[in-house]
């Protein structure tokens, strides 16, 4: 059996500003952001001792969010070492993504036995009625279709043979002699 993975923890959490404009001068205009990527895992590296980081989704945004060509001059993160020394780097401001818990799917007995509430009888029934007015309306659709089929038959004028066109013959200048 697979064993289950322990929840590391985290032992060290700091909050850095990144400068990134000296960083991305060095490099073409096309180059910037790739290079200010590179500039945030040296200065993870650096600072937290280790080369084991991963940069955050939102982090990525941030720093792609206008181009390759023009990354932010500096940007504020925060950085969490966890016990294997594995660094998680994201934005200072980024959102908590909440962890969803995965539902189990319910027995087909166990659906079965419950006693249907009015609720549902009355949900049905409007549902019933919908699918029944779709219906009716897509026959008078096909109805009105064939009306203006019988009023603009798909008959157009038959088209003219197009003139073939002739060349006009130049006069050649006289040959010298």
């Amino acid at each position: 059996m697979a064993k289950k993975e322990e929840a590391s923890k985290t032992i060290l959490e700091r909050a850095y500003v990144i400068p990134l404009r000296r960083e991305t001068l060095k490099v073409p205009n096309f180059k910037k952001a790739n290079k200010a990527m590179k500039a945030v895992r040296e200065f993870i590296m650096r600072h937290m001792k280790t080369e084991n980081i991963v940069i955050g989704k939102y982090l990525n945004l941030k720093i792609w969010k206008h181009g390759a060509k023009n990354p932010p001059g500096k940007v504020k993160v925060n950085a969490a070492k966890d016990d294997k020394g594995k660094v998680f780097v994201e934005i200072a401001d980024a959102p908590k993504e909440a962890k969803v818990e995965e539902k189990k799917p319910a027995k087909k007995e166990e659906k079965e036995t419950k006693a249907e509430k009015p609720e549902d009888k009355i949900e049905k029934k409007v549902e019933e009625a919908k699918e029944e007015k779709t219906e009716e309306a897509k026959k008078i659709e096909q109805e009105e279709i064939k009306e203006l089929q019988k009023l603009h038959p798909k008959q157009h004028a038959p088209k003219m043979p197009a003139k073939p066109r002739l060349q006009e013959s130049r006069p050649t200048a006289p040959k010298s002699v």
